[in-house]
C-alpha cells in the first residue's frame, strides 16, 4: 500500500507540470500527421476517380504496337531481352519461377533467362541447376550464374549478373522473385511501350497473390497491397510518370539502369534507389495495372514481420540518403521534386508508420489517463474512419474484414515505427537483410492435407516482448477508461490490446513446421 500510494503521489506531482504539456505537443503534432495523411489519401482518390472517368490507360498515354513478324529481319525484328531471376534457398519455389520464366512467348534466339542463384545450400544448388540444365536440354537459352559470395544480396546478384559479356547484346531485362509466374504474354505485353517509347526507363506489372485466402493475415496483407497497386502506383504512373520499382515483375531498358548508376547496396531497397535516381535522369515509368503476375504472400507471422523491417526500414533510409540530391537535381521539375520528397517519401514511408502507432497506440490511450487532455473527435474518429475507407475500397471482398485490418495494421505499426526510426538513424539493423521464406506448392501440401502437422516452438520466434509490452499498456489503459474514463475508448483498447497479445505470442499467420 506504502508503495503504491508512492507511486500516486509521484503521478500527481508530475502529471501536470510535465505530463499534461509533453502529452498535448504530441496530441497537435499527430493531428498535423493525421491532416497531412488524409490530405494524401483524398488527393489521390480524387486523381484515381479522374483516371477512371476519363479511362486514361497506359495504351492510351503512350504509344503501344504489338510486336509484328517480319519478314525480311525474321527474329531480328524483336530486341534482345534478358531475364533474371535471383534467388536464394527457394527450394519450395525454385521450379515455379523457371518454368514460366522459359514459357515466355518471345523467340527463343532473342529471350536469356538468367537464373542468378545465392543459394548457400548445396543440395538446392544442386537442384536450380540441374533444373536449368532440364531447360536447356529443351533449347531454352538459360543461363546458372552462381557467386562465392553474397555482397549485396540482391542488388549484388543482380549487379553481378549484368556483368556478364552476353548481357551486352541486350536490350532489355525482366526481373522476377524466386516465387512470381509470368504469364506467356508478359514480353509482348510490356515490351512494346519501352519499344515505341524512347522516354521510358520501365514499365512495372501488377501483382496477383495465389494465396491471398490462406489465412486473416494474408486477406489483410492484400488489402494493403491492393491499395500500393490500385491507387499508389498508379497515381504516380498517371500524374508524374514516377513510382517506386517493386523490385520484380517489371522490364526494364539496360541504358536507363546504366545511365542511372547501376544497382546500388546501399539500402535494403535497391529497387527503389534505382528508380529514384532513374527518374533523377529524366526517365519516365509506366505502370500497367491489367497485367497481372502471379506470386506468393508471406503466410508466417516471423517471415512477414522480416519483410516489413526492409520496407520500412529501407526506404527511410534512402529518403535520408537522397533528399538533398533530390533538392539539388536539375533535371525534373519543381513539382516532381516535391512529389518524390513530400508525398512519396516524407508522408507515404514515415509519416504514415509513425502517426498509425504513436497516435492510436500511445497517444490516444495515454488521454485516459490524462483527462486533462483532450482529442478533437475530428482527428480520433472522422479522419481516421475516411482514411480506412479509402485505404478499404481497393479490395471490395475485404470490405468486411475492415475492423481485423485496422487493429492488424496497427499491430504492425509498431514493428514498420521501430524500423522506420532505424533507416532513419542507421542505426544497427539498417542493412539487415532476411529473406522472405515462401512455400510455393508447399501451400497445398502442407496447409491443405489432411495429416496434421506440428507448429514450430522456439521462444525466441514466437514470443515478441514489444507486442506483449503494448498490449499490457492498452490492456491498462481500457481498464481505467472502462472504470473511471469518459472516452468509451475502452472497447477499441481492448479489442487493439487482444491484437497485441496475440501477435505477441505468434499466433498469427500460419504455423509451418520445420521437418
Amino acid at each position: 500500500m506504502e508503495f503504491t500510494g508512492q507511486i500516486e503521489l509521484i503521478w500527481e506531482l508530475t502529471k501536470v507540470p510535465l505530463v499534461v504539456p509533453v502529452l498535448k505537443v504530441l496530441v497537435v503534432l499527430c493531428l498535423a500527421m493525421s491532416v497531412m495523411l488524409f490530405i494524401e489519401r483524398v488527393y489521390m482518390g480524387i486523381v484515381m476517380v479522374f483516371v477512371q472517368l476519363f479511362r486514361r490507360k497506359p495504351e492510351k498515354m503512350y504509344k503501344w504496337e504489338p510486336m509484328k513478324d517480319d519478314v525480311e529481319l525474321g527474329n531480328l525484328g524483336y530486341p534482345m531481352v534478358l531475364v533474371q531471376i535471383p534467388m536464394y534457398n527457394e527450394k519450395e519455389v525454385y521450379q515455379l519461377s523457371i518454368g514460366a520464366a522459359c514459357g515466355l512467348s518471345w523467340p527463343a534466339d532473342r529471350v536469356i533467362i538468367q537464373v542468378l542463384d545465392d543459394s548457400t545450400d548445396p543440395a538446392i544448388k544442386t537442384l536450380v541447376q540441374v533444373e536449368c540444365q532440364r531447360w536447356a536440354s529443351k533449347g531454352i537459352n538459360i543461363k546458372y550464374e552462381i557467386r562465392d559470395n553474397r555482397n549485396g544480396y540482391k542488388a549484388g546478384a543482380l549487379k553481378e549478373g549484368m556483368k556478364h559479356s552476353y548481357v551486352k547484346q541486350c536490350d532489355y531485362v525482366a526481373i522476377f522473385d524466386a516465387d512470381f509466374q509470368p504469364e506467356p504474354d508478359f514480353l509482348t505485353h510490356t515490351i512494346p511501350f519501352l519499344v515505341n517509347n524512347p522516354q521510358l526507363g520501365l514499365v512495372q506489372a501488377r501483382w496477383k497473390f495465389v494465396n491471398s485466402d490462406e489465412c486473416l493475415m494474408t486477406r489483410m496483407q492484400e488489402m494493403s497491397l491492393d491499395y500500393h497497386f490500385i491507387v499508389e502506383q498508379e497515381v504516380g504512373s498517371s500524374t508524374h510518370a514516377f513510382f517506386g520499382f517493386n523490385g520484380t515483375a517489371g522490364v526494364w531498358r539496360i541504358s536507363a539502369i546504366n545511365e542511372a548508376g547501376g544497382w546500388k547496396d546501399r539500402t535494403t531497397v535497391e529497387d527503389m534507389d534505382l528508380a529514384v535516381r532513374a527518374s533523377l535522369k529524366g526517365w519516365k515509368f509506366v505502370y500497367v495495372g491489367d497485367l497481372k503476375v502471379k506470386n506468393e504472400l508471406p503466410s508466417t507471422f516471423n517471415a512477414y514481420r522480416n519483410q516489413q523491417h526492409r520496407w520500412s526500414c529501407g526506404p527511410a533510409n534512402l529518403f535520408k540518403k537522397m533528399a538533398m540530391e533530390i533538392i539539388r537535381n536539375k533535371k525534373v521539375s519543381l513539382w516532381k521534386k516535391f512529389y518524390v520528397i513530400y508525398s512519396f517519401f516524407f508522408v507515404r514511408k514515415i509519416v504514415a508508420h509513425i502517426v498509425t502507432f504513436v497516435f492510436y497506440c500511445v497517444v490516444l490511450p495515454a488521454t485516459v489517463l490524462v483527462p486533462e487532455v483532450e482529442v478533437p473527435k475530428w482527428g480520433a474518429v472522422y479522419i481516421p474512419s475516411i482514411i480506412t475507407l479509402l485505404n478499404a475500397v481497393g479490395t471490395p471482398r475485404s470490405l468486411h474484414l475492415v475492423l481485423f485490418w485496422i487493429i492488424f495494421e496497427n499491430v504492425m505499426s509498431l514493428h514498420r515505427t521501430k524500423a522506420t526510426f532505424i533507416g532513419l538513424l542507421e542505426a544497427g539493423r539498417v542493412n539487415e537483410w532476411v529473406v522472405t521464406e515462401k512455400l510455393g506448392d508447399g501451400l497445398k501440401t502442407k496447409l491443405g492435407g489432411k495429416a496434421p502437422r506440428k507448429p514450430r516452438f522456439r521462444i525466441g520466434d514466437r514470443v515478441h516482448i514489444l507486442e506483449l509490452g503494448v498490449g499490457a499498456y492498452l490492456f491498462f489503459c481500457g481498464c481505467y477508461d472502462l472504470a473511471f474514463g469518459k472516452n468509451r475508448y475502452f472497447i477499441f483498447l481492448f479489442l487493439q490490446s487482444i491484437a497485441f497479445f496475440i501477435a505477441g505470442v505468434g499466433y498469427v499467420g500460419t504455423m509451418v513446421s520445420t521437418s
